[in-house]
């Protein structure tokens, strides 16, 4: 499990699309796709993989996951929902996502928000959880290998890398299944309002 801090170093753990690096003017789809990709490289797993295309774009408009487009440019408001999209993508299904975002879609139509400040917080937020991941990294290894026993410490690097993975995927279930609640929590209070 030594190479537990090469892996995360990979990963591409702090990459963000910070306010500043989106243009004040809005983009056609090839340049949000541009910006996308550079942005977030470090964090596909394969080389092959797309951050974000033509196809995800189409689909999240039509599916309302961001608010209407206007002469076919994307404000910066619509790339930072599409960031906060891309991260929630990894743990939500798209169902899920759009109840999600629905409320702030909306409250950006109304001009209920303010959307910089909103994103500010989140990306303060990710960088604190970037922190905590690496802390609590540290711990899951360190209670990994007290796992092994020592009978089993002849095939122990393979039996720790199956612990490690074990352990990670129950973890990020349980985040996972506390954030579905909380997206069905919104479903029944949008139920409730529509009720009244």
């Amino acid at each position: 499990m030594e190479r537990i801090n090469q892996i995360i170093e990979q990963l591409g753990l702090e990459a963000n699309l910070a306010l500043e690096e989106i243009p004040q003017l809005d983009l056609y789809m090839d340049q949000v796709i541009q910006l996308f990709e550079n942005k977030f490289m470090e964090s596909k797993r394969n080389e092959d993989d797309k951050v974000l295309t033509k196809t995800m774009i189409n689909n999240y408009a039509k599916g309302k996951l961001i608010f209407p487009i206007q002469n076919k440019k994307y404000s910066k408001e619509h790339l930072i929902l599409m960031s906060l999209i891309y991260q929630l993508k990894g743990a939500l299904s798209i169902n899920d996502i759009k109840t999600t975002l629905a409320g702030i879609n909306q409250k950006i139509i109304n001009e209920e928000i303010d959307l910089h400040a909103f994103y500010t917080s989140y990306l303060h937020l990710t960088r604190q959880n970037v922190e905590d991941f690496k802390v609590d990294i540290e711990e899951r290894v360190t209670d990994v290998n007290e796992e092994i026993s020592g009978d089993e410490k002849g095939n122990s690097p393979y039996l720790e890398k199956v612990l490690m993975i074990s352990s990670l995927v129950h973890m990020s279930n349980l985040y996972r299944k506390v954030a579905e609640k909380l997206v069905d929590e919104i479903i029944v209070q949008k139920e409730e309002k529509r009720h009244k």
